[in-house]
């Protein structure tokens, strides 16, 4: 795991130049204010007709099969490894439901946390001990990031090939990637052939006691995606042969 445990720069400067270069890319395929907002059955919510790119071809619906969760800001507060009983619920009702697609006993390796912190570097393995040893009932792992493997958005490649390995998807278009950056965690759907799924809100609900103030660049993101969407007209693009 190379690199210092806390730096991103070169994920901070992809993220400009996809800003610059390809707009449409920081677009989520979903919007939802938390985790606990997030479908079931998540293939009708990702696709409208104002995302077909063409219309005269019928809508598909993807099948997900597998869920990549960031962790800071979507599981838990930031830098820490304390689950909110909401979403320890959440967690608890995706894999245990007998109508989810993401069931312990018929998907066992469904979901996997991909973080920034936790996985990402020795200096953050008590974060793992204490992620897992709190999901140990749901089977719910922390990707570890390979040795030579950089962070978030640049690990798609490696978490595809992580959820390929244990028999659980044969595309990425079988997966979708919750997170509350653009920057990073919709990003990183986009360059994986995936789809997005934005938790706007973060970990707290509007108004709930503990939500602290977006810092300055979730403010700039949340500006942005507006500005995106309502002045330029962008969607979300498709998945990477998606259409083919």
């Amino acid at each position: 795991m190379a690199g210092s445990p806390n730096s991103n720069l070169r994920g901070f400067n992809h993220a400009v130049q996809t800003l610059l270069k390809q707009p449409s890319q920081f677009l989520p395929h979903l919007t939802i204010p938390t985790f606990t907002h997030l479908p079931e059955n998540l293939g009708p919510h990702l696709v409208n007709s104002t995302n077909q790119i063409s219309a005269e071809k019928p809508p598909r619906t993807p099948t997900i099969r597998a869920l990549v969760l960031d962790k800071d800001n979507t599981l838990c507060p930031p830098k820490t490894t304390t689950f909110p009983p909401q979403i320890l619920n959440k967690l608890k009702a995706l894999r245990e439901s007998p109508t989810s697609p993401f069931r312990k006993t018929t998907n066992p390796n469904a979901i996997l946390i991909v973080s920034n912190r936790a996985g990402s570097h020795p200096s953050f393995d008590h974060e793992v001990r204490a992620l897992e040893s709190q999901l140990s009932h749901l089977s719910i792992p922390v990707f570890r990031l390979p040795a030579g493997a950089e962070k978030k958005p640049f690990c798609g490649e490696e978490v595809v090939q992580w959820f390929r390995d244990r028999g659980v998807i044969q595309s990425p278009n079988e997966i979708a990637v919750v997170g509350d950056r653009l920057g990073t965690d919709v990003i990183m759907a986009g360059m994986m052939g995936s789809w997005s799924v934005w938790c706007k809100e973060g970990v707290f609900e509007v108004g709930e006691e503990g939500k602290p103030e977006r810092n300055i660049l979730e403010k700039m993101e949340v500006w942005i995606e507006r500005f995106l969407r309502e002045k330029k007209g962008c969607v979300a693009p498709m998945p990477k042969g998606w259409e083919e």
